[in-house]
């Protein structure tokens, strides 16, 4: 499931607080609901309390926390690698918005009607929409023939005139310059780390909250919303029997609160170190999920006024990912009065969620590498700047005619499985190796107390077996990927499982490269990588604001 979240740490002297503001753009259908809370007692809030406390007390990024058990340092990197590759893509998302956003500046928005350039002669006026113009069972939320439909895939994407991900085209250079802005923007919000990055994020995770409200008011007022919301909320348990179900719950509970990307271990690193990470823990997952549900009545509303505009089913509307952000929800809002309001105002709700998002995963990047090669934390502006550079020529690739196809293909595998695995070794060698008593004596280094029972069986045994059972069922039910009616080529598959596998390789390889390059005997090299002190009881020390 694809979704637009929020996640960063406002920084003070006086108080530092982790806080989780998100706006989660996904269909949360009632069966989702109970392996998404089921999965967030269970793995979400342990591994996330984990990580925030991993962070807090050890001062460091994500690669150097491994002083702990360096044998285990191949984790750190593969989460930097994987924040990396969403950072490829995910700025292409933002750039949509921006794009959208320019658009939206009109006193008729470009998706109502059928007249522009791009609008193909298939075209079908919404207003003439009924049930029986589908005929052959289509779903509404398939048919791409409507004037919201052909913007985003002729009028943005320009993707009928790519053949698929062999034929991708030049860059569009309309989306290149939305793409420069937005990365221009991280880079100035990022340079000089938390003390520009912590007053950035004060406008772009609180401004959300605002619109959302706004729209659920709005939403809810709405003909058709109730029918919206009661299907949002029913449950249909038969779907508990579907794999698929349960993956999209964890991979989703990972995606929305952080955890296993670097994030949290980076940000956690500028805390106090006695801050109290164990209620900002309960309180940041908490207010997540919270948001996440109340978001759902914003997005059901809409869709039940679609469904009741156009006389179809809910479900005919309902739909996920960029069908939802970018086709459903501005062909209803180009319905309303003051359309060009609730546009712009929607938009910008996109864009600053996408940029507090962004600037989570680049920090975790800069922060994970500056700390573990202290020339790049020298010159953190200069590599500031390769890291926003770098990420803006890869993201190229995503913004020619058949750049939905390499998103997708991204999207898919570089923190699909990958993530999933990452965290796991994360709980493998922090539970088992470094050991969880070690590790509850830190905490109460910091805090003066211990994690309760609760809290050291989750992190030894009961989120290590969810997260192995998750991993292999998400590999084993691993169907070939397609976009809508394109099925991916073989090549195309291959290629994504070798991105999600140069990600997970890093383990494995890091341990073999440790232990060929220490000496002494089998025993005592694996006593000092698995137990290796030197340094650490100073390693909260080194962190300076």
């Amino acid at each position: 499931t694809w979704v637009l979240l929020s996640w960063y740490l406002l920084p003070t002297f006086q108080r530092q607080w982790l806080i989780q503001l998100q706006c989660l753009i996904i269909l949360f259908p009632g069966a989702f609901l109970i392996p998404y809370i089921l999965f967030l007692i269970i793995a979400g809030m342990p591994l996330f309390y984990m990580e925030l406390a991993l962070g807090q007390y050890n001062r460091e990024g994500a690669a150097t926390v491994w002083k702990i058990c360096p044998v285990f340092k191949g984790v750190g990197y593969a989460v930097i690698l994987i924040a990396l590759y969403v950072g490829f893509y995910y700025n292409v998302i933002i750039a949509w918005s921006l794009y959208y956003l320019f658009s939206s500046f009109t006193f008729e928005l470009p998706w109502t009607n059928c007249d522009n350039s791009w609008n193909s002669p298939n075209c079908t006026d919404p207003k003439l929409f009924n049930a029986s113009v589908l005929g052959n069972g289509t779903k509404y939320s398939k048919y791409k023939l409507t004037p919201a439909a052909e913007f985003y895939e002729r009028g943005v994407l320009h993707l009928h005139e790519s053949r698929g991900i062999h034929d991708l085209g030049l860059p569009r250079w309309q989306l290149s310059l939305c793409l420069l802005v937005v990365v221009i923007i991280l880079f100035f919000s990022l340079w000089k780390g938390v003390k520009t990055s912590g007053k950035v994020v004060w406008i772009t995770a609180t401004l959300p909250y605002v619109v959302l409200f706004v729209l659920l008011i709005h939403g809810i007022t709405l003909p058709g919303a109730y029918n919206g919301i009661n299907a949002y909320l029913h449950i249909d348990f038969r779907r508990l029997k579907e794999a698929t179900v349960w993956i999209d719950a964890a991979t989703q509970i990972f995606y929305s609160l952080g955890a296993g990307f670097g994030v949290l271990i980076a940000f956690a690193s500028y805390n106090k170190f006695d801050n109290n990470c164990y209620r900002d823990a309960l309180l940041t997952s908490t207010i997540n999920c919270v948001t996440s549900f109340i978001s759902g009545f914003a997005i059901f509303s809409i869709l039940g006024y679609m469904a009741h505009e156009h006389k179809v089913k809910i479900e005919d509307v309902a739909t996920e990912g960029a069908g939802l952000v970018f086709i459903l929800y501005p062909e209803a809002i180009s319905t309303l009065s003051g359309s060009t309001f609730w546009a712009v105002v929607f938009f910008i709700m996109l864009l600053t969620l996408g940029i507090d998002s962004s600037m989570g995963g680049m920090e975790a990047v800069i922060t994970g590498l500056a700390d573990d090669f202290q020339i790049l934390k020298q010159h953190r502006k200069l590599f500031t700047f390769g890291v926003s550079f770098g990420t803006f020529l890869l993201a190229l690739f995503c913004i020619t005619n058949g750049g939905i196809y390499v998103l997708t293909l991204l999207d898919t595998f570089a923190a699909g499985t990958s993530i999933l695995f990452a965290v796991l070794m994360e709980a493998i060698g922090v539970s088992w190796f470094y050991g969880v008593d070690r590790f509850s004596e830190d905490i109460q280094q910091m805090m003066g107390f211990k994690p309760g029972l609760y809290w050291r069986l989750c992190w030894k045994f009961v989120s290590p077996a969810f997260l192995l059972f998750v991993v292999i069922v998400s590999i084993i039910n691993f169907k070939p990927l397609t976009y809508d009616d394109y099925t991916f080529p073989l090549w195309a598959n291959r290629i994504g499982w070798g991105i999600a596998l140069s990600s997970m390789i890093l383990v494995p390889a890091y341990i073999i490269y440790k232990f060929m390059n220490v000496r002494g005997t089998f025993k005592e090299v694996s006593r000092m990588l698995i137990n290796d002190k030197r340094n650490y009881l100073l390693g909260h020390s080194k962190r300076c604001i």
